[in-house]
């Protein structure tokens, strides 16, 4: 019997638990009977109804909107180092069936039972964000875990996302595990990249993305291509590797295109060129200047982090697909990608045909790809199913 204190939920606020959601929200819980401020963030409760039915254990922080998240909903099981390393282990089982090579997401969050914990794995480097102060709790039990189940040589720390700070927590990126380490290296798609671990975008990959990139293959035509928010190139170099007369990635940082033309030189790539600036004002100029290209490829950082910002990210996401379709050359393909959860996918297949009837241009949606199955979805969780990828066929 667990002697954890118990956390009672208002009247009927238990039922989306019950049926399988992880979340509990602040203005769920009974603050009479359960005073929040009491609790110290990251403490390890039992979720009850008003009427006493155990619900779930999981860790709670009294002072974010999300208050709690469930780890388990199996009565007798404790959260402690055997609990990890299982949940660790049926993670790594899956991923090691998946991919015959172990690159991918290791871990994402509720979706393997691990609310808060994020690992992506580069061979023998993991790179592990927490976003929680209940994941922050266990991170010494966690790391212990992936170096017994993985063997892993080095592991990177990366607590720099703003939703640490939500939670009120730190700011921090270092090796937690082993040899400091900068970079590890990579292998997609016959093209051998070097991934900034400590100081890339997120995790310094996008794992999600890697079906997609295998996808466009079968739609390039050979040409031109145009890769609009390129960061280290996994979609441009993928399509120099496959037969591009010319792939041109644009990019606002300087870093991130220095590191497309380190990756072209050292796989003999030479038809790739860099264009650093705003992809919005590129491909602006570049319609201006009469260019066009067989393929477009527009995958942009997320316009819409929140529902406030709907209306604006919208606007975002039809401008920039406005200015693609302009250069797309006719009989050519754009590929159109969101990580916005709150951007649901026929709105977003509404707002490409809205830019399309700007731009005078016809559309046939030829295929949709979402998230790799290493960013499994969790189907009482809307909040795990994000990533939208629309391959068009342009007239």
């Amino acid at each position: 019997m667990s002697n954890l204190p118990h956390v009672i939920l208002q009247k009927d606020q238990h039922r989306r638990l019950l049926a399988g959601h992880d979340w509990v929200y602040s203005n769920e819980i009974d603050n009479q009977k359960s005073r929040l401020k009491s609790f110290e963030p990251g403490s390890l409760v039992d979720y009850v109804s008003q009427h006493g039915k155990w619900v779930g254990r999981g860790y709670l922080n009294p002072y974010t909107l999300i208050a709690g998240r469930i780890l388990t909903r199996q009565h007798n099981e404790s959260i402690d180092e055997r609990f990890l390393t299982k949940r660790i282990e049926a993670a790594l089982a899956l991923r090691s069936r998946l991919y015959p090579a172990s690159f991918y997401r290791l871990i994402y969050g509720e979706s393997d039972g691990l609310p808060g914990l994020v690992v992506d794995r580069f061979a023998d480097v993991l790179v592990m964000q927490v976003g929680t102060a209940g994941m922050e709790r266990l991170v010494e039990r966690v790391v212990a875990a992936l170096v017994q189940l993985t063997g892993a040589r080095s592991i990177v720390l990366r607590n720099d996302s703003s939703t640490r700070e939500l939670e009120g927590l730190s700011s921090e990126v270092r090796v937690i595990y082993g040899p400091d380490v900068s970079h590890a290296d990579l292998q997609e798609g016959g093209v051998q990249f070097s991934i900034p671990v400590q100081t890339g975008q997120k995790t310094g990959w996008f794992f999600d993305q890697a079906d997609n990139r295998s996808r466009l293959v079968r739609h390039l035509r050979g040409g031109r291509v145009l890769d609009g928010f390129a960061y280290l190139g996994a979609w441009g170099l993928r399509a120099a590797k496959c037969g591009a007369t010319e792939v041109v990635c644009v990019d606002s940082s300087k870093g991130a295109l220095a590191a497309i033309e380190e990756t072209a030189r050292r796989n003999g790539l030479k038809n790739v060129r860099t264009e650093q600036g705003d992809a919005f004002d590129v491909l602006e100029a570049l319609q201006t200047a009469g260019q066009t290209f067989e393929t477009v490829i527009v995958d942009p950082p997320a316009f819409i982090k929140r529902r406030k910002d709907e209306k604006t990210g919208t606007a975002a996401y039809e401008r920039i697909n406005l200015l693609a379709l302009k250069l797309v050359a006719p009989g050519g393909t754009l590929v159109s990608a969101s990580c916005s959860h709150h951007l649901q996918r026929d709105e977003f297949i509404r707002l490409v045909q809205r830019a399309a009837r700007r731009a005078e241009r016809g559309l046939r949606l030829l295929e949709q790809g979402g998230q790799g199955p290493d960013h499994p979805v969790q189907p009482a969780m809307s909040e795990t199913e994000y990533l939208k990828a629309l391959y068009f066929l342009v007239g």
